[in-house]
């Protein structure tokens, strides 16, 4: 079982935390993280681009011109998709997007990720991250006194103060224990856990 440093938010180390295996120990698999990450981000996708057909045209079904005899191609009505204005050939309908994964598969990868992190040493765990204040620069000091950038900042339960003040600092995101997912872990350079969200994964992910 790894023991990681548990800093403060002056990067003081004040204690140390034990990482279960059954959650940072987990042999990543490329296939499986991959699954995971395209089903989240086609979640993303609206899906709602749609055309009109030609019987969804408002307009005359009169024939426009006579069959034979004008030297034109004939036309049955103005709705015709040959004509501007017309109906659309062809065209993409409302449609979703989403791709069922399987939910030990989901939990799996999710292992997996925190895993990835722990092996390449992107681990912070910090004791608290209590600001007095909404205030942006508070956090850029934290995150430069300790060395992190593009981070994803892990909490145990709701911190406003830390939310708001994080929202517009680039490449810096903090979710809760709840929101976690592989897509986010797997985008951020660094992964930031406050000591109290360890066991709430760890309930999380009990399986």
């Amino acid at each position: 079982m790894a023991v990681i440093e548990v800093k403060n938010i002056k990067g003081e180390k004040v204690s140390e935390v034990e990482m279960p295996d059954s959650i940072f120990n987990v042999e990543p698999k490329k296939s499986v993280l991959h699954e995971v990450v395209c089903m989240q981000l086609a979640a993303k996708r609206s899906g709602t681009a749609s055309v009109k057909r030609r019987s969804d045209v408002k307009g005359s079904g009169a024939k426009p011109f006579r069959q034979k005899g004008t030297g034109r191609a004939r036309q049955g009505d103005i709705k015709s998709p040959l004509l501007r204005g017309g109906g659309v050939i062809f065209g993409p309908d409302p449609r979703s997007y989403t791709m069922k994964v399987h939910k030990k598969v989901k939990r799996l990868a999710l292992k997996m990720a925190l895993s990835t992190k722990l092996k390449e040493d992107m681990i912070t765990v910090l004791d608290a991250f209590v600001l007095d204040q909404i205030k942006t620069k508070s956090v850029v000091s934290v995150l430069e006194t300790l060395k992190l950038e593009n981070s994803l900042i892990v909490v145990d339960v709701k911190n406003e103060e830390l939310e708001l003040s994080s929202r517009n600092i680039p490449g810096v995101k903090v979710l809760r224990v709840e929101g976690l997912n592989v897509y986010d872990i797997l985008k951020h350079k660094n992964l930031v856990l406050l000591e109290a969200s360890i066991k709430n994964i760890e309930g999380r992910l009990a399986a």
